[in-house]
């Protein structure tokens, strides 16, 4: 290899991140949220020509929130009043044998405000075509001063020191190593870094290939019985709305010996002479159901795609590796700080795998509708059959609890709470400051959303008047350990919270609660910030 970059000494950088899809530039942003500077390669220039994903979750929408681009995304997506609308069709000339329906963002947002009782998201979803998205982000990344983003730059290969990573790298001027501190593998499903990071894939599903058709028609065949989002046509092909206009996706998989062109089988399977006005992009992908073996080697880390991929049902891919970025983004922010102990990178596996192999089955359990319908209509079941049988599988369209309710219970640094675990209800989110549970989300009585006054460091939320929050603050200085203490003076917010000080952590997700003070802050911040081991009899536990 080349050598155009000195690699001996002091790394060139801290934390090198490879792809700058929405995983990649969100910890990127995360990182930056934090005060750390990162390297961002994409090997591409442009944006993506394809949209892939096309789903923001409610609680996606909320992380993003706090790096300041929801008011771009929601601008450049599909209108607030837009409902999700499922169409399913036994044949795609005819009306549907049966149509689900989700709530539009207007609509989400209404019911929120006159609640306003902890069961709604701060956000509700977003449709967005992916590479939309990728774009906002990548622009928000690049004009940063602490993400030095280079396009165009290919990862080869990565060798793993004690202290660093050596990181072969090409762009235009040719091929050269750069050393990095730390390199996290957002790449993709076929990604770089993790095959050179040695780690397997652990297979939990179905394998196959499938096309994609994007393209634009005005064709009113389209929407001959309305409006949808999705319509699930049983001759094995699904329609996909981009933009509620005239910009769409066909996805179908690839049956041996099928080999005409992907518009010719996209009309074949439609059983209609579709006018396309454009073919912007077609594209043929493995649709896989895996999880990444263990998450970290080293000093290689993965996230997104590249830690675990996921059929396209559900939105589950892009809206898990968010998560992803932003739970890693404020753990190796803190540990490079100097701040976080060590623990911080050993919790990001212990915390994200569990929640990737969860959305995993329940990619599943949706892929399993949407397997079986095709099959019913094939046997000759009756229209009313199959309206039957979808209608009992309408719920899974309400599954909030799915996108806000996962909870780090078993973390190694989050403090386990006292007593039994509130339930989880699949169709909504249960109000609870739990630990390791996102908190509740509560409007106060200026109308300002209490996590809107969540800080980018911890935050000792604190309902009381007795003065708790300076000790803590004391014990955080002592630790260079950046800690917000807010005081919160609304007795509703109190009621839906339920506890006097909880303290949140940048990922707005809970650490620990009291009803009282522990007796010594120390241990607590100490256990949270992965410094230490949990475990202590000091009180700590509430």
């Amino acid at each position: 290899m080349g050598t155009g970059h000195d690699t001996s000494g002091t790394p060139e950088t801290e934390i090198l991140i490879v792809g700058a899809g929405p995983v990649g530039t969100t910890l990127a942003l995360e990182l930056a949220r934090q005060g750390v500077a990162s390297t961002l390669v994409e090997r591409h220039t442009g944006r993506s020509p394809y949209p892939k994903m096309d789903f923001l979750n409610g609680r996606s929408m909320e992380l993003l929130r706090r790096l300041g681009v929801v008011d771009e995304i929601r601008a450049k997506g599909v209108g607030a009043g837009h409902a999700c609308r499922f169409h399913w069709s036994a044949d795609f000339s005819e009306a549907p044998v049966a149509a689900w329906e989700y709530a539009s963002v207007s609509e989400l947002d209404r019911r929120g405000e006159a609640t306003n009782d902890g069961t709604s998201g701060l956000e509700a979803y977003q449709r967005l075509p992916g590479n939309i998205l990728e774009e906002i982000l990548r622009d928000r990344a690049a004009a940063h001063p602490l993400v030095d983003l280079r396009t165009g730059t290919a990862v080869l290969g990565l060798d793993q020191g004690e202290d660093h990573v050596t990181v072969h790298l090409r762009d235009g001027g040719g091929e050269y190593a750069s050393r990095a501190g730390y390199v996290v593998g957002c790449d993709g499903a076929g990604s770089t870094v993790r095959r050179e990071a040695g780690i397997p894939t652990e297979a939990h599903g179905p394998s196959g290939d499938h096309r994609d058709v994007y393209f634009r028609s005005s064709d009113p065949m389209l929407r001959r019985h309305g409006r949808y989002f999705l319509n699930i046509v049983a001759t094995g092909i699904t329609l996909v709305s981009r933009d509620e206009q005239d910009t769409w996706t066909a996805f179908f998989p690839v049956a041996e010996h099928e080999e005409d062109d992907a518009v010719t089988i996209m009309r074949r399977r439609l059983g209609v002479e579709l006018d396309v006005d454009e073919v912007v992009h077609t594209a043929t992908w493995k649709g896989n159901m895996a999880v990444a073996a263990r998450y970290r080697q080293g000093r290689i880390l993965l996230a997104g795609d590249s830690a675990h991929q996921f059929y396209p049902t559900g939105g589950h891919g892009a809206n898990t590796g968010i998560g992803d970025a932003v739970d890693l983004g404020w753990k190796l922010g803190a540990f490079v700080r100097g701040w976080g102990g060590p623990g911080l990178l050993d919790g990001y596996e212990a915390e994200r795998r569990p929640v990737a192999l969860f959305n995993l089955e329940m990619c599943a359990n949706l892929l399993e509708v949407w397997g079986r319908f095709p099959r019913l209509a094939a046997s000759g079941a009756s229209r009313q059959t199959l309206a039957g049988f979808l209608r009992e599988e309408e719920h899974q369209i309400e599954n909030l609890a799915i996108h806000f309710d996962y909870r780090y219970g078993s973390s190694p640094i989050v403090i386990p709470g006292a007593g039994t675990e509130p339930p989880w209800s699949w169709r909504g989110t249960t109000p609870t400051t739990w630990p390791g549970g996102r908190p509740p989300h509560v409007r106060l009585q200026d109308g300002t959303p209490l996590f809107d006054l969540l800080g980018a460091e911890f935050t000792l939320v604190d309902f009381g008047a007795d003065g708790a929050g300076t000790a803590a603050v004391e014990a955080a200085e002592k630790r260079g350990m950046p800690l917000l203490h807010l005081p919160v003076s609304d007795p509703w917010a109190r009621s839906v919270w339920g506890h006097d000080l909880v303290l949140v952590r940048p990922d707005q997700h809970v650490a620990w609660r009291g009803a009282t003070p522990p007796e010594d802050w120390g241990t607590v911040l100490d256990a949270v910030r992965g410094a230490s081991a949990i475990g202590s009899d000091d009180g700590s536990r509430a």
